[in-house]
């Protein structure tokens, strides 16, 4: 909750940054294509969760281009087919959040949220302690996702 409440306050978008930067590794990117990032979320729900999103700075869905919304959906397949391999889970939440009111964090930059979930991933601790136990580090949880990685050439 701290990092949402306080991602207004970021001066400088972290999927835009991500994008301009070759710094892969430090801004937790899994990888890029000509429309799309693939990052790890800083603040993970979960093992494995990643955000989507299109490279152009953009805030809805409905101002996508048709040929971003399928490199957007392609790396969607393409990370979910990575987490399927790597880390085997029961299923997702994927979702996006538009607008502060839907619980965007980041509601200027359009992004989908993937969170692999297994049968039996809760327990008290958040609910006791107010803290998520995360089993993997990010840097990690990065190495592995890379390593799954096989990018189709797009004609887009």
């Amino acid at each position: 909750m701290n990092y949402i409440r306080k991602a207004s306050e970021v001066a400088e978008c972290i999927f835009c940054k991500a994008s301009n930067s070759t710094n892969d590794e430090e801004n937790l990117v899994v990888f890029k294509t000509k429309h799309s990032i693939v990052m790890l979320n800083a603040y993970p729900y979960n093992t494995g969760h990643v955000m989507v999103a299109p490279r152009r700075h953009v805030s809805r869905v409905e101002l996508l281009h048709d040929y971003e919304v399928l490199d957007l959906f392609n790396s969607l397949k393409n990370i979910i087919e990575c987490l399927n391999e790597e880390y085997k889970p029961d299923g997702y939440n994927i979702g996006l959040n538009i607008g502060k009111v839907a619980g965007a964090g980041i509601e200027a930059h359009l992004h989908i949220h993937v969170v692999p979930r297994w049968l039996g991933d809760t327990n008290y601790m958040p609910v006791i302690a107010d803290t998520k136990v995360m089993p993997e580090d990010l840097k990690t949880t990065l190495s592995r996702l890379k390593s799954r990685v096989r990018i189709a050439n797009s004609p887009y």
